[in-house]
């Protein structure tokens, strides 16, 4: 092997392991998807116990899935939702299988983010200054696998549901580290071309934060189940632009002060991811605008057609009264748009 290959620095090391990082933030997308999947059909409490090794085989039998639903059987979403409407074992291996499936790809894409990393350690490939860096995105990693059980866990003894603010918290940090990897990526790939580390600008900063904001209220509107507030029940024709018949929602209850509603109510929720999005629209327009001015306007179309699509898939949504697919093309885009946006910041910092 000569020394152009194997050296940290060389430019072969830094495209693979990009290659692999961006390979990754895929897999990341792709348990978005799972867990939108997952939220929108209820599937979340239907495993009741974290198995971290053990868990990756399903129930083989017809014991097993007995002894596995009379789990599910004791705690409260059972018992209050599913139990009196007549749950049957096909219908609990149905929500099953998409929480099983969503941890499995959580487990695959641990390993897909440690093996190589060891691999690439150990032959001594990692360019210099980035090896705390992959350490970190290894280490969000597990700790997103911690906040998922801690997640689960809300649901299993006082409610029928997990708990809104830490399903929030939960796909904050994977889309978190979804644009770590991408923006990692980025920098690995300008090394090829002597470039330094890029540097976040205010402008991409704050383009960042309102993509955030976005997010947080999307993960707080699916987390309470917000989406049909906005007709007052199943959703109207009429129901976007306007809720309940006005701009602003009738029955925001006030009574714990402005921060508990912030976080807590489902009108105001929904009124504010609604209409936030437009402010992230026009701060992605002038992101796109600056991509644009230094020659990259392959990143002005990307990030406008991902904002662009997700507009019209969240009108979408709410005139299908959240319909399954609709819902979880919406997530997948919301991923997008976080993937676009990083990458024109990475793009207007370096080039700032």
């Amino acid at each position: 092997m000569d020394s152009h290959s194997s050296s940290s620095g060389s430019p072969d090391n830094s495209r693979a392991i990009a290659r692999w990082l961006l390979a990754v933030a895929a897999i990341v997308c792709l348990i978005v998807v799972v867990g939108g999947i997952t939220r929108l059909t209820e599937s979340g409490l239907s495993i009741t116990q974290w198995k971290p090794v053990t868990g990756v085989v399903p129930p083989l039998s017809e014991a097993e899935w007995l002894r596995e639903f009379d789990d599910y059987k004791q705690i409260p979403q059972y018992v209050e939702v599913n139990g009196p409407a007549g749950m049957t074992l096909a219908e609990y291996k149905f929500i099953y299988f998409w929480e099983w499936v969503h941890r499995l790809l959580a487990r695959f894409v641990g390993l897909a983010f440690a093996l190589p990393l060891a691999w690439f350690w150990m032959r001594g490939a990692i360019p210099p200054g980035y090896k705390p860096r992959l350490l970190a995105l290894l280490a969000l990693g597990g700790l997103q696998g911690a906040i998922g059980w801690w997640m689960v866990t809300s649901g299993l003894s006082a409610d029928v549901k997990v708990s809104h603010v830490r399903l929030a918290v939960h796909l904050g940090v994977a889309l978190f580290t979804l644009g770590a990897l991408v923006w990692t990526a980025l920098d690995l790939l300008g090394l090829r071309e002597g470039r330094a580390s890029a540097r976040l600008t205010r402008l991409g900063a704050v383009s960042l934060g309102t993509v955030a904001i976005q997010v947080l209220y999307g993960a707080l509107v699916a987390g309470m189940r917000a989406g049909p507030v906005a007709g007052g029940g199943w959703f109207s024709a009429s129901s976007w632009p306007l809720m309940q018949g006005s701009f602003w929602p009738e029955g925001i209850d006030w009574s714990a002060g402005l921060p508990h509603a912030l976080f807590n109510d489902p009108f105001l929720a929904h009124f504010i991811h609604r209409w936030w999005a437009f402010v992230v629209v026009g701060v992605l327009v002038v992101l796109a605008r600056k991509a644009r001015a230094i020659g990259r306007r392959d990143v002005s179309i990307a990030v406008h057609s991902a904002f662009g699509t997700q507009i019209l898939l969240g009108v979408a949504t709410v005139w299908s009264g959240v319909d399954l697919w609709l819902a979880v093309l919406h997530q997948l885009i919301g991923a997008l748009v976080v993937t676009t946006t990083v990458w024109a910041a990475h793009v207007t910092s370096r080039n700032g």
